[in-house]
């Protein structure tokens, strides 16, 4: 399996940028929903994707790093039963956090973003 990042010819425009910043912010929606954080960076992908290589690219990027965490909450929260899952829990919702915040400024600046420790099933 390679972890290769696609080449980005040029700097993205500022409309793409955007939507990639969204993809990324979007799993916010966790917050008030319900695997809105699958949600929000699913619904903003599918509608967006076909207009710009870039936010294709971190759509996918954002839509993996929140199954990673969906994920990391599930096995945390069967861990709960040994109270490990209490702690870790706690550290995956911190890292998700700070992750999707630095990916969401980074694509806001047309960088081609890469979230640490994420399952890529989207390629």
């Amino acid at each position: 399996m390679s972890d290769e990042v696609p080449v980005q010819r040029g700097q993205p425009s500022q409309e793409a940028r955007q939507w990639a910043m969204f993809c990324h912010l979007a799993a916010f929606l966790g917050f008030f929903l319900p695997i809105g954080n699958l949600i929000g960076p699913l619904i903003i992908w599918q509608l967006k994707r076909e207009t710009d290589a870039f936010v294709d690219q971190q759509g996918k990027e954002a839509l993996n790093f929140q199954i990673t965490v969906t994920i990391a909450l599930t096995i945390s929260c069967l861990l709960m039963l040994l109270l490990v899952g209490f702690v870790l829990a706690g550290l995956v919702v911190v890292a998700a956090l700070i992750l999707t915040i630095i990916a969401g400024v980074k694509a806001s600046e047309g960088v081609d973003y890469r979230y640490p420790f994420t399952w890529r099933p989207l390629r």
